[in-house]
């Protein structure tokens, strides 16, 4: 079995075609999917299709795009919207400085807010990190020295410095098809480096398909393909990907049903 960690099955991209995408993640063999918030105030719609399929979960936070919009949003609050079965995450939350969306200062204030309810649940948060490593890197280690928390750097495209960092605070890293194109070398070879207990995988579908779909909508199927190149960079079977990603992802998603 593998787990698609990060998805997005709320995006309009989805809509049409939900149960077509759902039952091609089961027949690849895809056993659970964690579809990830990126507005607090959109929960519903997200608990709408968790609710509708046994193998789909979601999480409830504010990503950094929308730092702005959902600017104020408390511990406490998010604290409180965790309390659904299905959810079983925060996030995601972090920062990007690669788009001018959501004020840097709005940025920091939620993630930290997302730590704060992560480390009061024990739930793990999703963390979005986008040419910020620096301050990234600053506020776990500033917010881990205030008491631990679980968490995840998905779709990780950032230094070897702050993933070192990361996994050292006892966090985990998440890879994407991005792994897969020809320009990776770097990342793969910080995916190669890294502790087994450590990794996951996700597609963050809709977006950033695997090379062999390289142009196409991806969908969470496809998460079996970063997974293939996973286990190349790491010179061990995909059977061996596959059962070290999942008993990560089980450990880290601990809410979810095993």
């Amino acid at each position: 079995m593998l787990v698609d960690s990060h998805c997005h099955l709320d995006f309009p991209d989805f809509a049409e075609d939900l149960d077509g995408i759902v039952s091609r993640a089961r027949a690849a063999g895809i056993g659970r999917m964690v579809t990830i918030s990126t507005r607090v105030r959109k929960l519903n719609q997200l608990l709408g299709i968790a609710e509708r399929y046994d193998d789909v979960y979601c999480s409830v936070g504010t990503h950094p795009h929308n730092a702005d919009e959902e600017d104020g949003i408390s511990p406490e609050e998010l604290i409180g919207l965790t309390g659904h079965p299905k959810v079983v995450a925060l996030g995601e939350a972090g920062l990007d400085y690669f788009y001018d969306n959501g004020a840097p200062e709005a940025q920091a204030r939620g993630f930290r807010a997302h730590i704060a309810a992560a480390r009061a649940t024990g739930l793990p948060l999703v963390i979005h990190t986008r040419e910020a490593d620096e301050d990234c890197g600053r506020i776990l280690e500033e917010e881990a020295a205030k008491g631990s928390f679980r968490a995840v750097l998905h779709c990780y495209t950032g230094g070897r410095e702050l993933a070192l960092k990361a996994v050292s605070l006892g966090l985990y890293i998440g890879f994407t098809g991005i792994l897969t194109f020809k320009k990776s070398e770097t990342l793969r070879a910080l995916a190669a480096e890294l502790p087994s207990d450590r990794i996951l995988v996700e597609t963050d579908s809709p977006y950033l398909a695997p090379g062999k779909f390289r142009g196409k909508r991806n969908e969470p199927a496809y998460v079996v393909e970063v997974a293939k190149v996973l286990a190349e960079t790491r010179g061990v079977s995909l059977e061996e990907i596959s059962r070290q990603t999942t008993e990560n992802f089980f450990r880290l998603f601990s809410k979810v049903k095993s």
